[in-house]
């Protein structure tokens, strides 16, 4: 299938089945995660694979007793940095110049100038922006799990400090920003399985710029100061 066809088959799987992912298909989707771009290629966030259904029912508990995490093959845990430094952002470009044949010092002022405009917007933004980052990473393994003909759901309702308490991320200098349970869904009580897929129209999701001021967006006008 075409990443078109592949991406109208997938949908947000509510039930899993518990049915093992193969390991070169959970490897391939990570590769593509691996793969995804960052800014500054700084790629400042890690993926948590478990596997193990006791860990797993520990997180549950305080993820909205959401079922795929329990009846899913692999949950994938998105972990942002939780603040940049000169230090991690010099180690990133350091292994860069080294893997690209370059002399150790070739990257320093293009560090130096990515930390002097970071340093100053502080520790919540810098969070922020690593988030980001992590969920470009997200969504090209979703993309990557239809290509498999594996199911996944992406997630944000969990608690992340009891998260990161328990998979002792908070000594690794990240926090979670997403779950991503990757399984096969349970076509006999997914609920959401026979539903249609619903996106907002294309004429109205893609707003093109022509040239011509006066209609710039005719039809696509909404009350933005509405509740």
């Amino acid at each position: 299938m075409s990443l078109l066809d592949n991406l109208k088959w997938r949908y947000a799987t509510k039930r899993m089945n518990g049915q093992k992912v193969p390991r070169e298909k959970v490897d391939y989707i990570l590769e593509a995660a691996r793969l995804a771009p960052s800014s500054s290629g700084l790629q400042p966030y890690r993926i948590v694979v478990i596997s193990d259904r006791e860990t797993r029912q520990k997180l549950k508990e305080f993820a909205n007793n959401q079922s795929q995490i329990t009846e899913c093959s692999h949950l994938l845990v998105f972990a942002a940095w939780d603040h940049y430094s000169n230090e991690r952002i010099g180690r990133v470009l350091l292994n860069t110049a080294r893997q690209r044949g370059l002399p150790d010092q070739a990257m320093e002022a293009y560090q130096q100038k990515i930390w002097s405009a970071y340093e100053p917007l502080g520790q919540e933004w810098q969070k922020a922006h690593a988030a980001k980052q992590a969920y470009i990473a997200l969504g090209l393994a979703i993309a990557a799990a239809a290509e498999q003909g594996v199911d996944a759901t992406p997630m944000e309702g969990f608690d992340p400090v009891k998260m990161d308490e328990l998979l002792g991320l908070g000594q690794l200098g990240i926090t979670s920003v997403a779950l991503l349970p990757i399984g096969y869904r349970d076509e006999q009580n997914d609920w959401l399985l026979k539903l249609k897929k619903v996106r907002t129209p294309r004429e109205e999701f893609v707003m093109e710029l022509d040239g011509d001021q006066a209609t710039r967006w005719e039809g696509q006008l909404y009350n933005v100061s509405s509740h």
